[in-house]
């Protein structure tokens, strides 16, 4: 193959790929829920199959799981929707109240001879976009839950057809038997993956709930139960999730307090992160870091906080994809761990 038919492809490739981002962009609003769907699917089905072990039938196994999951959102949403509404609320008082501190800050730094004017902090450091990108990011994750019917809905006639849809798939692809390994593996690494997060998550947000009560601090279970669900995005959910009652400490309990509501965050989140989560999950996962990181981007980019809170999973199914083509072989190597290539090499 000469190299102007080569460039020719490679320039048609990256052509058919933005237009396909351009699509998947525009078609979020669909998109979102069918993969909240596909995700509780996946994540209910071990559960679905275990009741039907028990000769139970799949219809009310599948309804009896679902009522469960449905109890947990009304709970999760009455108690954190009620907070986050006092919080947005209250969100200009703290605001006056933070810019308060700022300007002792200055003054404080005008003793020292240090030029810096409050209108500089504030470009910088505003208080106002930091408690906005917090209710933001909160803003997105229950858009994304109004569409919590459509989202069941789809979700029961996937548990339904669960069963069948092996030997549909197994009819339907080409080279059945090495497609159907690729998707147990998949559903097996997002089960695990559910799972293990899950745990780590009760484990990160049950000290921190019980610490802020005992601290007095406002919105306490509010700030637990978001230490909870936050810590499923990768990376970054911890931090966002400590912002805001960091900042409400200073506010409410003063500076020393602060920099204990950190300290907690930081120590439980180190100790989870890297020690806990390592220690259970290992390398099933398979991802590097570094892709870890740039997925978390890239689908936050793509399809928002519900992108970023599905950004490892969706990094799993294209790597999984990848691993069984061809062309595309090349591309699941560099989303591998560096161990999983090294423990490659000393097989062969």
């Amino acid at each position: 193959m000469n190299q102007p038919t080569s460039m020719r492809q490679g320039l048609v490739t990256a052509a058919a790929l933005v237009v396909l981002l351009a699509g998947l962009k525009a078609a979020t609003p669909i998109l979102i829920p069918f993969l909240m769907s596909m995700f509780i699917a996946i994540i209910a089905s071990p559960v679905v199959n275990f009741l039907s072990r028990f000769r139970i039938p799949r219809v009310v196994s599948v309804f009896f799981v679902l009522f469960l999951i449905i109890c947990v959102v009304l709970l999760l949403a009455g108690v954190v929707g009620s907070s986050i509404s006092d919080f947005r609320s209250s969100i200009p008082g703290y605001r006056e109240q933070l810019l308060v501190h700022l300007a002792g800050l200055v003054e404080l730094a005008a003793r020292f001879d240090i030029d810096l004017s409050m209108r500089v902090v504030t470009d910088y450091f505003d208080p106002g976009i930091i408690l906005g990108l917090f209710a933001n990011t909160l803003t997105g994750l229950s858009g994304a839950a109004a569409n919590i019917f459509i989202i069941l809905l789809v979700a029961i006639f996937m548990l339904l057809e669960a069963d069948t849809m092996p030997q549909r798939l197994h009819d339907a692809i080409h080279n059945p038997d090495v497609r159907m390994s690729q998707v147990s593996k998949f559903l097996k690494a997002v089960n695990s993956y559910i799972a293990v997060k899950t745990l780590v998550s009760l484990l990160t947000a049950i000290p921190i709930t019980i610490v802020l009560s005992l601290l007095d601090l406002d919105y306490a279970i509010l700030w637990g139960i978001l230490a909870f669900l936050l810590n499923y995005i990768p990376n970054v959910g911890s931090l966002i999730a400590a912002v805001p009652p960091v900042l409400l400490a200073l506010l409410q309990l003063g500076p020393s307090q602060s920099l204990a509501v950190a300290g907690l965050y930081v120590g439980v989140n180190l100790v989870m992160g890297n020690i806990v989560e390592p220690r259970i999950m290992g390398r099933g996962l398979g991802l590097s870091s570094l892709v870890v990181v740039l997925s978390l981007i890239f689908w936050g980019w793509l399809f928002g906080s519900v992108g970023m809170l599905l950004s490892v999973p969706l990094t799993m199914i294209i790597k999984i994809g990848l691993e069984s083509s061809n062309s595309g072989h090349w591309f699941s190597r560099i989303l591998s761990h560096p161990d999983d290539l090294k423990k490659e090499k000393l097989s062969r």
